[in-house]
């Protein structure tokens, strides 16, 4: 049977990585996604407009409202004949869904995928660290916005410092490579722990990897004063570390890279905000009640659970996804006037 083409969008970006977030729940209250803890609420109250400020109230839906395992294997392999080669499971928190294993072993079972990663806040992982790798885990990211437990707590809304610790040794010891570590600078919050973040990666021999504050809180407080932008979070490293650019192999990747001089270590910047990287993007998303995304920052979804559960072809499927996917957004307007913040945050889209 002759491989399917390649599928693409308008602007003749070829997809390749499927983002999957298997719930919308989470065990953590990051105040850039979920910030309904007492600290956050604080920050907000002090620094942005309170008319501006207003909670979003969640209602937990039934497990009938998302997709089965089975249903997200169905559509992945639908996508895979397509092209895409690299899966990451997002949430929400992904390890506060039951049997993940069982997921990722039927992904890595799909003919053409090539790569699965997983995305935790690193609260749950010890628990499931050896299963997820026997199942087909290539490469785990784990979520470290600070080295301070006052300070872990204040982001988070829960203390959890010593559980990412022991994460970080665990997926070193069962082989997970490379590992990641994400941290969200945000100016008042943890920028000051910038360069401790940056040595704690290097003697971690971890991927470190420093995000701009993204437009996805749900108290829709974000301002633009609040970014740490990539050109003043190297500026600073560079007076610290002797940092060698590391270039990339992929023109879709997401990060800037450097490496440290003596070896150990990498260090990467993702500027959405103040750099972004639209033009060669090759990411679609997939949310755990079924819809497509075709970018983080979409006003629109794609309903795909419905044709799936009434019985839909594959090939009736398979076109949906190709019309979905000629969709997709040329770009971003963060920063721009005409910006609107998507009404899903981070928890429901996935990183």
């Amino acid at each position: 049977m002759p491989a399917a083409s390649p599928i693409q969008d308008t602007f003749g970006r070829s997809m390749r990585d499927l983002r999957i977030s298997i719930t919308d729940r989470c065990n953590f209250n990051c105040l850039y996604c979920l910030p309904e803890n007492e600290e956050a609420a604080n920050f907000y109250r002090k620094r942005a407009d309170p008319g501006n400020a207003k909670p979003i109230k969640y209602s937990w839906k039934p497990k009938s409202h998302f997709l089965t395992y089975e249903e997200i294997i169905h559509i992945t392999r639908l996508l895979a004949a397509g092209g895409i080669d690299k899966v990451r499971i997002t949430g929400g928190e992904p390890l506060l869904r039951r049997n993940v294993e069982r997921l990722i072993e039927g992904l890595a079972a799909i003919p053409g995928i090539a790569d699965i990663a997983l995305t935790t806040n690193g609260f749950l992982f010890p628990r499931h660290a050896e299963a997820l790798r026997r199942a087909g885990l290539n490469r785990i990211t784990i979520s470290l916005d600070s080295l301070q437990p006052d300070s872990f707590r204040q982001i988070t809304g829960r203390d959890g410092l010593e559980l990412v610790h022991e994460s970080l040794s665990l997926a070193h010891k069962l082989g997970y490579s490379p590992i990641k570590v994400n941290a969200v600078i945000i100016r008042g919050i943890n920028d000051h722990e910038l360069e401790d973040l940056a040595e704690f990666g290097r003697e971690q021999n971890v991927a470190m990897r420093f995000i701009e504050f993204m437009p996805l809180d749900s108290k829709r407080s974000w301002q633009k004063e609040h970014v740490v932008t990539k050109r003043e979070m190297l500026e600073r490293l560079e007076k610290r570390f002797e940092l060698i650019p590391k270039p990339g192999n992929n023109p879709a990747e997401t990060a800037k890279r450097w490496t440290f001089a003596d070896g150990t270590g990498e260090i990467g910047i993702i500027a959405p905000v103040s750099e972004p990287f639209c033009g060669n993007c090759n990411r679609i998303r997939l949310t755990a009640d079924g819809n497509m995304r075709t970018c983080l920052f979409s006003l629109h979804e794609h309903d795909l659970k419905t044709a799936l559960r009434d019985g839909a072809t594959d090939d009736d499927l398979t076109q949906r996804l190709r019309e979905i996917i000629l969709t997709k957004e040329e770009r971003h307007h963060i920063g721009e006037q005409d910006f609107v913040q998507p009404a899903r945050t981070m928890s429901f889209i996935g990183g």
